[in-house]
């Protein structure tokens, strides 16, 4: 029961296998086995001699999205784009990056602002934690307060531009305490979810990212109350006992979309 599935050409393969990786997902993007989830290929960094390639398979394979690693610069982004406007991609597909390098943290926001542009395809940035400890030295600790101003400042731009993000991976797949506490941690900061790397880590991120049902039940409420006639002109209303401001419809908006999108997906089966 995960959201979506990243098909990896990059860490995940061998420098001898990246061409046979690269036919293998997209057979498996094209395949329509996956009901409502979003597919995702994750190409080789730009820089390298199989990104060319990559790029132009995943367009081919029309999966949701295609996740470049090491976006620096936000012309990096634009450029991205325009290639794939001049290879015809769909509207719809996506372009999402991962942020993983120091030059990345200090562009964040102007990274972010790509998404406002005309005819943009960006989307969502995606933490890559691994790589950012490896080139900053920062240590991977359990409360990941070397890293806390990275994070915080990712989750600021793309709240600012639009943008989902995605919190990085943990790597001890087997400590499932110390996976949760990370979720937890990663929800407070603003994450809208959390790359996994074992199908052990799939209920415990739901169980942090998902809506719980007093949370749904409460938002509807929100939103039918900002819809009766007194109310609709009101910026604030009081709601069993608690102000309920305008900016609350929103996001209680937003809790919905996110719990109709579960339920649709919950009676999915993949091949």
């Amino acid at each position: 029961p995960a959201d979506g599935y990243i098909f990896d050409l990059e860490d995940a393969v061998a420098p001898e296998a990246k061409d046979d990786a690269r036919a293998l997902v997209v057979s498996a993007a094209q395949s329509g086995s996956y009901g409502r989830r979003e597919i995702v290929i994750r190409t080789n960094g730009l820089d390298t001699d199989w990104a060319n390639a990559d790029i132009d398979a995943a367009i081919t394979a029309r999966p949701h999205a295609i996740l470049v690693p090491k976006i620096d610069t936000a012309d990096m982004v634009r450029a991205l784009n325009k290639r794939f406007d001049d290879a015809g991609a769909p509207a719809d597909l996506q372009i999402w990056a991962m942020m993983e390098t120091p030059l990345a943290m200090l562009n964040a926001a102007s990274i972010a602002a790509v998404a406002a542009d005309e005819g943009s395809r960006f989307s969502c940035f995606v933490m890559g934690t691994n790589d950012l400890a490896k080139e900053t030295g920062a240590a991977m600790t359990a409360d990941r307060l070397p890293m806390l101003s990275w994070l915080s400042t990712c989750v600021a731009a793309a709240r600012a531009y639009g943008l989902t993000i995605l919190d990085g991976v943990y790597n001890n797949f087997r400590d499932l305490d110390g996976f949760a506490n990370e979720c937890a941690h990663g929800r407070s900061l603003g994450m809208d979810g959390k790359t996994l790397i074992h199908p052990s880590q799939i209920e415990p991120c739901n169980n942090h990212f998902a809506p719980g049902e007093d949370e749904v039940d409460f938002a509807r409420k929100i939103i039918a109350a900002f819809k009766l006639p007194e109310n609709q002109a009101k910026g604030a209303i009081t709601l069993e006992g608690r102000m309920v401001e305008r900016l609350h419809a929103e996001i209680a908006r937003r809790t919905v979309v996110i719990a109709d999108a579960i339920e649709a997906m919950a009676g999915d089966k993949t091949e």
